[in-house]
């Protein structure tokens, strides 16, 4: 990627609405009969009710207003695969959450009534031989890396998770959704595989999606020029289709957001992105010379929300509010560089504000470099 330099192009002021999901149908058919379950995990026979979202529990926009695409939507968990739990607290484990997304399938959780944190003494790793992982949390529970720890990983790139093809840059599983569940305080500081990144997540092939589902207080490395993603971070997708983001929330307050070298958020190498009715708040890039990285610095500090590069990708966001993050480098909200010029992005009725750029930025709020310039609909981002 060249040497990113301030420019300076200044868009009007004008503010809209968001939006809220429809988590109803499925991305994929869900899988077959029921799996014994481990540890403490419990087959779906014994406990058949899928989790359901409670009222207490809130994600995304709700004044949101953008389409979400059939394969966007929430996968149907009432038939699910396995239970984590069998009614109580004490039962829902880390052990039992590592054992149930080692087998894959649908995943659901019976904790009890009241939500619930489970403390992940380990972090769950999804094997490439599951065709489809569904975990979801029914609003009640929080899964917490602890400060210490990544809380979901998937690679089918990792012989150890087993290398199911020779291609597995690009293959089309497994698929990964969460939906309904809290990412709490996950940590991947130190974690150099991949090159790093991925706070609460790191996903690289097969299929990933989110769904009204919230990430608070994630940490990746602080520096680092090309690293990022406290919450969730992203490498190569089947057939270069997009990460979908709907109704979920990205910190949403005042020392919720994440910490990152880049991309307090989100953060990818070449992948697509579509966010929809979705909230990014608070989130942080704090990593200091940019990319790459200025002499004597050691790099990173952009895409305070967002940040994104790679040749051909795209990035969408749709009913969202993006505002309050902060780059000390370029792209307060977003960083977006498509180093061939082939990538583009939309921003349709979203909410783009407050998002500081202590470096450089092409709008306010996002450092841009793609084909042509972003096609905004609605609303122009605002200082």
């Amino acid at each position: 990627m060249p040497e990113v330099r301030r420019l300076a192009l200044l868009l009007c002021l004008s503010l809209a609405g968001c939006g809220s999901a429809d988590p109803a149908t499925t991305w994929v058919e869900s899988s077959g009969s029921p799996s014994p379950g481990a540890v403490t995990a419990t087959s779906a026979a014994a406990s058949p009710s899928p989790s359901k979202p409670v009222a207490a529990f809130s994600a995304g926009n709700p004044k949101g207003t953008a389409k979400v695409p059939a394969e966007a939507k929430a996968v149907d968990t009432g038939k699910p695969d396995r239970v984590i739990g069998n009614g109580t607290a004490a039962s829902c484990t880390s052990e039992a959450v590592v054992a149930a997304v080692a087998k894959g399938g649908v995943i659901t959780f019976s904790c009890g009534s009241a939500p619930l944190t489970i403390t992940m003494k380990s972090t769950a790793r999804v094997r490439n031989t599951s065709a489809k992982v569904v975990l979801d949390g029914g609003g009640l529970v929080t899964l917490s890396g602890g400060g210490k720890r990544r809380i979901l990983y998937m690679n089918t790139c990792d012989k150890s998770l087993v290398w199911t093809t020779s291609h597995c840059n690009d293959q089309a599983s497994p698929q990964l959704t969460v939906q309904n569940l809290t990412f709490a305080d996950g940590n991947s500081t130190g974690d150099a595989t991949e090159g790093g990144g991925g706070g609460a997540m790191f996903v690289r092939g097969g299929r990933v999606k989110v769904v009204s589902s919230r990430f608070l207080r994630n940490r990746c490395d602080t520096t680092g020029p090309d690293l990022g993603g406290a919450a969730l971070r992203v490498l190569d997708q089947y057939q270069d289709k997009p990460v979908y983001i709907v109704s979920s929330t990205f910190g949403g307050a005042s020392g919720q957001g994440g910490v990152c070298s880049n991309g307090g958020a989100l953060s990818s190498i070449g992948v697509s992105w579509v966010v929809l009715n979705s909230l990014l708040t608070h989130n942080r890039a704090i990593g200091k010379g940019a990319n790459p990285a200025r002499p004597g610095t050691p790099g990173g500090g952009s895409g305070g929300a967002i940040y994104t590069d790679g040749d051909r990708f795209t990035v969408t966001i749709a009913g969202s509010i993006v505002q309050d993050n902060r780059a000390a480098e370029g792209g307060g909200a977003v960083f977006f560089v498509s180093n061939d010029r082939t990538g583009t992005m939309t921003i349709e009725n979203s909410t783009l504000r407050r998002n500081k750029s202590d470096g450089f930025e092409t709008y306010p709020g996002i450092f841009f470099l793609g084909a042509k310039p972003p096609t905004i609909i609605g609303p122009k981002p605002a200082r």
